[in-house]
């Protein structure tokens, strides 16, 4: 994240924390369902109000007392850590609850830190809120703001007060990522562990429960002197298996990221011995999509010879398309080969956002089209001009005797000839064609 002040949305589960979150951001970035525990990952976003700016943080829910189930407990202290590092924490709180245990506990703990706190008394648009307002002067917090997360009730005079709260950091700019990548799979096949060891901390949560993350979390990482940003998604399963509103929202936000990404990398469970049909169609997807991509075979280190074999013999009844894309076998338990990740990533998107000498291409497609002569029933296509007119992806403009004559076939034979002498592989290539000279 940035270095700049952290306001962190600190509550008990279900209070309206990832309402107030895309409310103050203005940006849907956490899911918001009625009941407890969407929230697993924390995200953020860069929010300026007057010039003033700071990083927005959603925590998940947050109970003081520890719990049974290893993943919620991995969630409550992860945003403990998150409370120790803000500027400032706005406390969350239901208003047509009233004051709850809970609630007093979480304050004791955050008046601990020492950090300053702003009470978010949310719902605040319900009757039942405006009667238990009195309940919330028993917490001693100076800053109290009723306010309605979904209509919008108060936000400003909240930001105006979260403004005169945090240091000052005008005219910010961040860096603008100069690409993005994308993590792309079924549930528990590794890329939340990937993302962490790529980044070198543990930023998403990693569990053996298929489905730990539910939102796309997005960090930025430096590389070669480049910012990549890198996103992690939710899992997407096999539509028969969604069939709850939450897991139709994990597989919108997957998708709604490989669209905002340039390069997807898609992670296959080595150790099944096989590629699955789903996961093809998240990769042919990734290609219509005119995103790059790398297929990575992660758990190399449970993988067995036969699972090799299988693999590779799985592998082959796909070679069109397999051929296209680079592949790298690692295992994010052992580390093997991840430091290969980021090189192979830098050298897939210099291919696909590369600017070709169009003199170089109208050469090799007239070349091959010279010593392979391609017809259409008995007509011969010819082609006049070859020239790119558009990058990431490579678009090629063909000016040729008859559009109608150069199909799927014919326009897979020129981007074959292209793939191989440019070394695009990894790199959907787009054609658009014209008659004429």
């Amino acid at each position: 994240m940035s270095k700049l002040p952290q306001v962190v949305i600190v509550g008990r589960t279900n209070v309206g924390k990832s309402t107030l979150f895309n409310r103050l951001s203005n940006d849907v970035k956490s899911m918001t369902l009625d009941y407890e525990g969407v929230t697993r990952d924390f995200v953020h976003d860069t929010v300026c109000w007057q010039n003033v700016c700071f990083e927005l943080i959603d925590s998940g829910g947050i109970s003081v007392t520890k719990v049974h189930d290893e993943l919620a407990e991995r969630v409550r202290l992860l945003g403990f850590k998150l409370i120790d590092r803000a500027d400032l924490i706005l406390f969350a709180v239901d208003g047509t609850v009233g004051l709850t245990n809970d609630d007093r506990h979480l304050v004791q703990y955050v008046r601990k830190t020492g950090k300053p706190i702003i009470l978010v008394i949310n719902k605040m648009d319900t009757k039942v809120a405006g009667q238990l307002i009195y309940e919330w002067k028993q917490l001693g917090i100076e800053h109290m703001f009723p306010i309605s997360a979904q209509h919008g009730t108060g936000i400003a005079e909240l930001l105006e007060a979260i403004v005169r709260n945090v240091p000052a950091i005008s005219a910010y700019q961040e860096q603008e990522p100069a690409y993005s990548i994308v993590f792309l799979g079924k549930p528990n096949v590794g890329k939340s562990s990937l993302m962490n060891l790529l980044l070198e901390q543990e930023r998403t949560l990693v569990s053996a429960v298929a489905g730990t993350t539910r939102e796309a979390i997005t960090e930025p990482i430096k590389f070669y002197s480049e910012t990549i940003a890198l996103t992690d998604t939710p899992g997407i399963r096999k539509k028969r298996a969604i069939d709850e509103t939450l897991e139709q929202m994990m597989v919108k936000t997957s998708f709604r990221a490989v669209q905002n990404a340039a390069i997807v990398l898609l992670m296959v469970d080595g150790a099944e011995g096989q590629i699955s049909d789903q996961e093809l169609k998240l990769a042919f997807y990734s290609f219509q999509e005119g995103k790059a991509i790398i297929l990575l075979f992660n758990k190399d280190d449970l993988m067995t010879d036969l699972n090799r074999s299988d693999l590779k013999f799985d592998l082959s009844k796909y070679e069109h398309f397999i051929k296209k894309v680079p592949m790298l076998s690692i295992s994010c338990k052992t580390g093997k080969n991840v430091g290969k990740i980021l090189p192979l990533v830098k050298k897939v998107w210099e291919k696909y956002s590369h600017d070709y000498e169009s003199s170089e291409i109208d050469r090799i497609l007239k070349t091959a089209l010279r010593n392979t002569p391609l017809y259409h029933r008995s007509h011969m296509l010819k082609l006049f001009k070859a020239e790119q007119i558009k990058k990431a992806p490579p678009t090629i403009l063909l000016r040729v005797n008859e559009p109608d004559w150069f199909g799927p076939s014919q326009l897979s034979f020129f981007e074959n000839v292209l793939r191989n002498e440019l070394d695009l592989v990894g790199v959907p290539i787009r054609f658009v064609t014209r008659k004429g000279k």
